[in-house]
């Protein structure tokens, strides 16, 4: 692909905090849109109800489309997407959970705490 084919391309990060009050309301929706779906192979089906009925954080990442975020946005189509989930410690009175931290001028800091740029 030439440069002027490449940038078209936008890779957008989000990154979503969300706080489970109903984590059993979460494996439902979850199990029944697993029903619901008419592609999935019966061979995924039970490994799949296992893994959302477990985990919380499994339920919500199958819950997620992230074709749906973008929902109407005019002139842009998705062209590929990937996400996971995990259970995390929360304290949003940390500086760890500040929003934007990636986005300070003067570069990133490497995982080693090392300014960068």
């Amino acid at each position: 692909m030439s440069t002027s084919e490449t940038s078209r391309y936008v890779r957008l990060r989000v990154e979503l905090v969300v706080e489970i009050d109903d984590a059993d309301a979460v494996a439902k929706a979850a199990l029944r849109r697993i029903a619901d779906d008419p592609d999935m192979p019966e061979s995924e089906r039970a490994y799949t109800e296992s893994a959302v009925t477990e985990d919380a954080a499994e339920a919500v990442a199958y819950l997620v489309e992230p074709s749906v975020l973008l929902g109407e946005v005019p002139g842009v189509e998705l062209a590929q997407a990937s996400w996971s989930s995990e259970i995390v410690d929360y304290d949003p009175d940390s500086p760890d959970w500040a929003l934007g931290e990636d986005d300070e001028p003067g570069g990133d800091e490497d995982d080693e705490g090392v300014r960068l740029g």
